[in-house]
């Protein structure tokens, strides 16, 4: 009897091998490698200057590489077909529409450069004005927008078309909170809908929206995982808070097999690093009462975002030290 087999893995839309940009002797992406599957929302978390924006430079083909290979629906960016142009849409950091044209006239222009017809596309403008809570402004020129209303209509623009790869470089800064959730909502349709999603953003906490996560800090890719992995891989594994009635001895706990640390936190708290935060609780609990100790209260802790990815860049960052040694390699500091 024959075996079944595997079932094949999708190919990555997007495919980043060893990818090194220099800009004369400094080094702005510093042999990164990823990809990205078809249908996933990743975002590209990372401060300002990281390697963010040239990245997505060059996987539009804005950029040719000083080394590697890219390659964004099996084609080198640089010479995109026209069909493949098509497929993609992409929101810049800068402002860069028709000042002088109407919020409305600039979406349906973006529209019908990609061939839309004319039933399709005052649908779908208006689809996206109001998306981005524009279409009241819908006839004020591009020029009297304040910045955030310039940075919601470059995304509206980007969207028209209903891509199936959008680039977004920094596509919620200086937005509203609440429009922002509704920015995310909009970008979680379009990736249900089939649609592969690349975000760039400083906002860390926006990790959470993201099917994965590529760290970028100084030019280097520092993790590239999913959200919650990334979280385990800072902290060890999972998290679990004790709170105890008296003070016990940290070590009976440290002994339990599934255990992997103990930390305390206050005179009655501890924080326990576990394989599994679920099936290490009733174990903990055990253990404390075998002491002849109360707990008061157990709970799985979740470190923030913040204290993960500066977690991961700082060991990252230990480990490229003791590979190179004291000398750093100059990055370059990307616009703000």
């Amino acid at each position: 009897m024959n075996e079944r087999a595997e079932p094949a893995q999708p190919a990555a839309l997007v495919d980043v091998d060893d990818a090194l940009m220099k800009f004369d002797d400094v080094t702005a992406l510093a042999g990164v490698s990823l990809d990205v599957k078809a249908g996933m929302l990743l975002g590209v978390v990372g401060p300002s200057g990281a390697g963010k924006t040239t990245l997505i430079r060059l996987l539009t083909g804005a950029l040719r590489p000083t080394r590697g290979r890219i390659r964004v629906f099996g084609e080198d960016p640089r010479h995109f077909q026209r069909g493949t142009r098509e497929r993609i849409g992409y929101m810049p950091q800068q402002f860069t529409l028709y000042p002088d044209l109407t919020a409305s006239e600039n979406v349906d222009f973006m529209a019908s450069l990609y061939g839309l017809l004319w039933f399709r596309r005052r649908r779908r403008v208006r689809d996206v004005l109001k998306l981005v809570e524009l279409w009241d402004a819908r006839a004020r020129r591009a020029s009297k927008l304040s910045g955030g209303m310039q940075r919601r209509l470059e995304l509206a623009c980007a969207l028209v078309h209903e891509p199936t790869l959008l680039f977004l470089d920094e596509p919620t800064a200086g937005i509203d909170p609440i429009l922002r959730a509704h920015v995310w909502n909009e970008l979680h349709r379009l990736r249900d809908g089939g649609a592969t999603l690349i975000v760039t953003t400083q906002y860390v906490t926006e990790a959470t929206e993201c099917d994965a996560i590529a760290l970028i800090a100084g030019g280097r890719l520092v993790a590239h995982d999913a959200p919650q992995a990334l979280r385990r891989r800072a902290a060890g594994g999972d998290l679990v808070d004790v709170e105890t009635a008296t003070e016990i001895d940290p070590g009976a706990l440290d002994r339990i097999p599934m255990v992997r640390g103990v930390r305390r936190l206050e005179p009655t708290l501890y924080r326990v690093t576990v394989d599994d935060a679920a099936t290490a609780m009733p174990a903990i609990v055990d253990a404390v009462r075998a002491m002849g100790a109360e707990v008061r209260a157990t709970r799985e802790a979740r470190p923030s975002f913040d204290e993960v990815f500066a977690t991961l860049v700082e060991r990252h960052r230990e480990q490229v030290q003791a590979l190179e040694g004291p000398a750093e390699t100059q990055v370059r500091r990307e616009a703000a």
